[in-house]
C-alpha cells in the first residue's frame, strides 16, 4: 500500500512509520510534516520514506499530498496542553482546519482514513473512582487542546454519517517511549535527572494517567487499519494507571538519582486529575493485546534518552537553559 502519514516526523508518527515498515515491508510510506519544534527527521533515521514538508492546514498542500495514496493516518496535531493554554490559534489550525482538509481529500478520493485522537476529549475522572472512559462516554474537553481534538473527532463522525466515508477513530491514553519531545513529563524528568536539575511536577503530583508504550499504541493502530469497522471509534489503553509523582520517582530510581530533585510547582489551570480507559472494545473485537510492561517500557525509554542525550540537549538547548 501507499500510505500517507501526517505528522510522521513527530513522536507517535515516527514510531508508527517504523512499525508499519517492519510489519508491512512492501508498503510505500509518504510523510507530510511541517517540521515544527516537536518533529525531527532524525526520528526516522534509517527508514525508507518520502518526505513532503507541508502543513495539513494548507488545503492545496493536502490536495497534492493525498494524490495516489491508499491510506491516510493522521498523527499531525499540536498536542502540548500548556501551549494551548497560552495560545490556541495553532491548535485550531492544525487540529480542526487540518482535519477538515484531510476529510475533504477523502471525500474526493474515497481513500481509507484513520484519525488519531486522545482520551483527553472525555474530560476528567474522579480520583479514587473505578470509572473508566469507554466508546459510549460523553465528550467533555476541559482545555483548548482537548477541545480541538474533540472537534476533529466530531468532524470525522459527521463525514462518515453524511458521506459514508471509510473512516475510523482511535482515542489513546498517554504515550511514552523513544522520540518524545522533552517538553513532556517522562523525557523532561529523564533529562533533568541526568543533568542534576530540578524536575517540575504540577500541584501535588497525584494526577493519574494510563500510560501506554508507544509501540503498543502503534500495534493497536495497525490492528484497526487491518480489521476495524468503518465509522467505529476504538479506545486504546493498557490498564496502567500511575500517579505522575510515582512515575517521576520510578525514573529517579532507575537512574540512581535522589528524590530531592523533585520540585512541586503551581498546578496547570483546569488540570484534569485522572484518565482511565476501558479497552474492552479493541481487545474483544480485534483481538489486540499490548506487549510491553510499564517497568520494561520505562527502562527502555530511560535507556533511549541516555543513549541519545547529546541529540536531545542540542535540540532543546535554549528551552533546557530555562528549566527552573
Amino acid at each position: 500500500m501507499r500510505v500517507l502519514v501526517t505528522g510522521g516526523a513527530g513522536f507517535i508518527g515516527s514510531n508508527f512509520v517504523r512499525h508499519r515498515l517492519r510489519e508491512h515491508p512492501d508498503d510505500e510510506l509518504v510523510i507530510i510534516d511541517k517540521l515544527t519544534y516537536a518533529s525531527d527527521t532524525e526520528n526516522l533515521s534509517g527508514l525508507r520514506y518520502t518526505l513532503i514538508r507541508g502543513d495539513i492546514a494548507d488545503a492545496e498542500a493536502v490536495k497534492s499530498a493525498t494524490r495516489d495514496v491508499d491510506l491516510i493516518v493522521n498523527f499531525a496535531a499540536e498536542s502540548h496542553v500548556d501551549n494551548s493554554i497560552v495560545s490556541s490559534e495553532n491548535f485550531v489550525r492544525s487540529n480542526i482546519v487540518g482535519v477538515h482538509n484531510l476529510l475533504e481529500a477523502v471525500r474526493r478520493t474515497g481513500v481509507r482514513f484513520h484519525q488519531i485522537s486522545t482520551d483527553e476529549v472525555y474530560g476528567s475522572l474522579p480520583l479514587g473512582s473505578q470509572e473508566r472512559f469507554s466508546e459510549s462516554s460523553k465528550y467533555d474537553p476541559r482545555n483548548p487542546y482537548s477541545a480541538t481534538k474533540a472537534a476533529a473527532d466530531f468532524l470525522v463522525r459527521a463525514y462518515y454519517n453524511t458521506y459514508g466515508l471509510p473512516v475510523t477513530i482511535s482515542n489513546c491514553s498517554n504515550n511514552y517511549g523513544p522520540n518524545q519531545h522533552p517538553e513532556k513529563l517522562i523525557p523532561k524528568a529523564i533529562i533533568n535527572a541526568h543533568l542534576g536539575r530540578p524536575i517540575p511536577v504540577y500541584g501535588n503530583g497525584r494526577q493519574v494517567r494510563d500510560w501506554i508504550f508507544v509501540e503498543d499504541h502503534c500495534s493497536a493502530i495497525d490492528a484497526i487499519l487491518q480489521k476495524g469497522r468503518y465509522g467505529r471509534t476504538y479506545l486504546i489503553g493498557v490498564d496502567n494507571e500511575q500517579e505522575n509523582i510515582s512515575v517521576v520517582r520510578r525514573i529517579l530510581s532507575l537512574m540512581g538519582r535522589d528524590e530531592s530533585l523533585i520540585r512541586f510547582v503551581e498546578d496547570r489551570p483546569g488540570h484534569d486529575v485522572r484518565y482511565a480507559i476501558d479497552a474492552g472494545g479493541i481487545r474483544g473485537e480485534l483481538g489486540w493485546r499490548p506487549a510491553m510492561t510499564f517497568e520494561a517500557g520505562l527502562r527502555a525509554t530511560v535507556d533511549h534518552y541516555l543513549k541519545y542525550m547529546k541529540r536531545y540537549l542540542m535540540k532543546v538547548n535554549g528551552a533546557m537553559q530555562n528549566v527552573p
